[in-house]
């Protein structure tokens, strides 16, 4: 079985717990300088790929099954993939009177968010009609 161990599941449930705190409660999204105003149109999807995140974390934690794990991830990168979209419809950043490179920087790394969920969820999907067949995934060496 291809999966995390149980203690990452758990450290991906803090970090994830961690990020939500911090966005919401303390400091604050609006502490960090380059994040506009707008960042509350995006402020729901972010935090919803939080939760799942920590949602699927939690039952991977307990239940230990490739299929369940693939399904998991592909709701998670759904969530994930909502969210980057609307970071790029938005885009809440305001580099102010910095470099004027910063905005196209932070293009490309939405964009590679993008392009890394997509093949993820290809990757996901494969697993899971893998495992839904009964095939063992294939052994690493």
């Amino acid at each position: 079985m291809a999966s995390t161990s149980r203690s990452g599941g758990v450290g991906s449930v803090l970090v994830n717990a961690v990020l939500l705190w911090a966005i919401n409660i303390w400091p604050g999204w609006r502490m960090v300088p380059f994040l506009a105003q707008d960042m509350t149109r995006v402020l729901e999807a972010v935090n919803a790929a939080l939760i799942a995140g920590i949602v699927v974390d939690l039952i991977f934690v307990v239940v230990r099954s490739r299929g369940l794990q693939a399904l998991g991830n592909l709701v998670v990168l759904g969530f994930g993939m909502a969210a980057l979209l609307q970071l790029w419809d938005v885009f809440p950043f305001d580099f102010g009177d910095g470099w004027s490179g910063w905005p196209v920087v932070m293009r490309v790394f939405l964009a590679l968010g993008m392009v890394g969920s997509a093949i993820g969820a290809v990757v996901e999907v494969v697993a899971l009609i893998r495992s839904l067949a009964g095939l063992e995934p294939r052994s690493r060496q």
